[in-house]
């Protein structure tokens, strides 16, 4: 028996579209020369304007329940950054709701829980920056756990169409509840709610790897290689953000994996969260490189798991003995 209610969902629903549209406003205003000038600015105010609403959204429904999430609202606060804060308010007020600067900060600060608790939410408000700055995938992530256990996930996936190929329908958004499946919906206005299945292969060598545009996350030269191992020959399928998490959960690939790039880094349990439970509940398995599920009872890092791989489920164990043999 799940112990999350719909009334969870209808609020997380609520707080990522809220998000979307902050993020969709900033994204708009992005120069095309923003990732070689490495100017950062409009995913900094994107971050912080898209975690003061969410936290806004599910502190106010949920007050009791702590929020563990990317940001934290120091920095802003400094009087070097004030024209990120007021660029930040001027979003927050045009988009969501009238605040002044000292409540936004607050709401930002709803999110800096660190410990673990038997019932939190967590948070990423951005996840895949330079895909938000190159004006490609991005997704708005959130996830609520109990006992240490995912209950529920939304990935909002601002730019990634509802239904693959098909342009007209950009703005997704995934969701999944423990035991009652995973679907997709228009991430504006309404829609019949899409089940989502992962796909059905079998043969290793059929299969498609699903993975990050750039290697700073994942080490890319090791995929190669384990790809190799398993004999498949397809390009894989390269996107940002834990959106690769919905591509795989509506069978557009059959694999994702997170390599680690140092022997001493632990994933974020935001980068996640939100993805693990929507694949899941379209039938696919999520574990670390050693077959360990990911364990979510340590606070903000997954410091328990080694990498991260996602898989249709048919073809894990597969992948693990090819992952156990390359890494």
């Amino acid at each position: 028996m799940t112990t999350v209610c719909h009334r969870e969902l209808e609020v997380a629903l609520a707080a990522v579209r809220d998000a979307a549209r902050i993020c969709r406003s900033v994204q708009a205003t992005i120069a095309p020369d923003a990732l070689a000038k490495k100017d950062k600015s409009p995913v900094t105010i994107a971050d912080f304007g898209s975690q003061a609403v969410v936290c806004r959204v599910i502190g106010d429904a949920f007050p009791s329940d702590p929020i563990i999430a990317e940001e934290d609202s120091t920095e802003l606060q400094n009087e070097d950054n004030a024209p990120f804060l007021h660029r930040i308010h001027d979003e927050v007020c045009r988009e969501c709701v009238l605040a002044s600067k000292e409540q936004i900060c607050r709401w930002i600060d709803r999110g800096g829980h660190q410990d673990y608790s038997q019932r939190f939410w967590t948070l990423d408000p951005i996840d895949g920056t330079k895909g938000f700055l190159r004006k490609e995938q991005y997704a708005i992530s959130l996830a609520l756990i109990v006992d240490g256990r995912i209950e529920l996930g939304v990935l909002g996936c601002p730019n990634l169409p509802l239904v693959p190929g098909d342009d007209s329908t950009a703005g997704t958004l995934f969701y999944a509840i423990r035991g009652q499946g995973a679907f997709a919906i228009p991430l504006e206005g309404v829609g019949e709610p899409l089940r989502l299945s992962v796909t059905g292969t079998t043969d290793s060598s059929q299969a498609r790897f699903c993975e990050s545009v750039e290697s700073g996350h994942s080490a890319h030269g090791t995929s190669e290689q384990i790809a190799k191992k398993l004999g498949i020959t397809a390009a894989p399928v390269r996107l940002d953000s834990q959106a690769k998490y919905g591509v795989v959960a509506r069978g557009e690939a059959d694999l994702y994996l997170r390599l680690p790039t140092k022997a001493d880094y632990f994933e974020q349990i935001w980068d996640h969260a939100g993805g693990v439970i929507v694949v899941e509940e379209a039938g696919g398995k999520v574990t670390d490189i050693t077959g360990k599920p990911l364990d979510f009872t340590h606070g903000r890092q997954l410091k328990q798991n080694q990498g991260v791989i996602v898989s249709n489920g048919l073809l894990h164990d597969t992948v693990l003995a090819a992952v156990r043999a390359v890494v």
